[in-house]
């Protein structure tokens, strides 16, 4: 479909991420989260892997406007909207991101996953909607600026230090939560990009 904005030399797309915190884990280990972008280090590393699949490897953190990445995993199945605007998945809750994709020239015979019931049809309370202290989440989008500007006071510590409280609200994949070292460092890198 046009609005994939797939690069039309494609024929299939396999999208890489993370689940959970293992990912971080892995990057702390390769890297100093302190000096180093995640983005380089997943440039790197996916790049590598590219170069040996003979795909070409696309990044959401390369172009403006970003390929399509949500689009494409709710397409391959991996998930649906959920109120907040972001993917949720029915295992993974909130807990999943995309870092890159491979384009490969040719299909590959693979099944279809399956997305699942969406999660937030049986979730009445919607604990994500109001758990925002700044009410950054409504019909009418995600108020990037309100987010940005509460993190940068006082007020905004509980979010800077565990990570987002909306996604936090949610009740499925609650084990996979990111650990507060992740968390900081994802809302630091939020911050930064917003500069």
């Amino acid at each position: 479909m046009p609005e994939d904005r797939v690069p039309g030399e494609t024929a299939f797309v396999i999208l890489l991420g993370n689940a959970g915190p293992d990912m971080f884990r892995r990057f702390a280990r390769e890297r100093d989260p302190r000096r180093d972008a995640m983005d380089d280090w997943t440039r790197d590393v996916v790049s590598a892997l590219a170069r040996d699949l003979d795909a070409r490897a696309v990044y959401p953190f390369d172009m403006d406007p970003p390929y399509p990445f949500l689009t494409w995993a709710r397409r391959g199945g991996a998930g649906h909207v959920s109120p907040l605007g972001l993917n949720i998945h029915p295992t993974y809750g909130l807990w999943h991101a995309y870092r890159a994709a491979l384009l490969f020239p040719v299909a590959f015979d693979l099944p279809v996953p399956r997305s699942g019931a969406h999660p937030c049809d049986s979730c009445l309370a919607k604990p994500c909607l109001s758990a925002c202290p700044v009410h950054a989440f409504s019909p009418a989008g995600y108020d990037v600026p309100a987010c940005a500007g509460h993190l940068k006071t006082s007020r905004g510590e509980a979010c800077m230090s565990r990570g987002c409280l909306a996604r936090h609200a949610c009740p499925v994949g609650q084990g996979l939560g990111y650990a507060p070292a992740q968390a900081e460092f994802h809302m630091r890198a939020f911050l930064v990009a917003r500069q």
